[in-house]
């Protein structure tokens, strides 16, 4: 089963940036499709997610920034 991956941002925003490179850095990611949204385009996306942003869905599971390396695996190979 491939895993659904959705990275909710914004621009201009140096902790999203930082996540997008920690992601690209992860070889398990290597061949997977990643979805970038920047909530901002979305009112009810700006209003669920916030100041909370980044944030990294897999397969529904959210994680708030910093990410959990090892939790990030689990969520890949369940």
């Amino acid at each position: 089963m491939v895993s659904m991956l959705t990275l909710y941002s914004t621009d201009h925003c140096t902790l999203c940036e930082q996540a997008l490179d920690w992601l690209f850095s992860m070889p398990e990611l290597n061949g997977r499709a990643l979805q970038v949204v920047d909530v901002a385009d979305d009112d009810g996306l700006l209003q669920r997610f916030g100041e909370r942003v980044p944030v990294l869905e897999v397969d529904g599971e959210e994680m708030t920034w910093p990410f959990d390396a090892s939790l990030l695996r689990r969520l890949l190979t369940r």
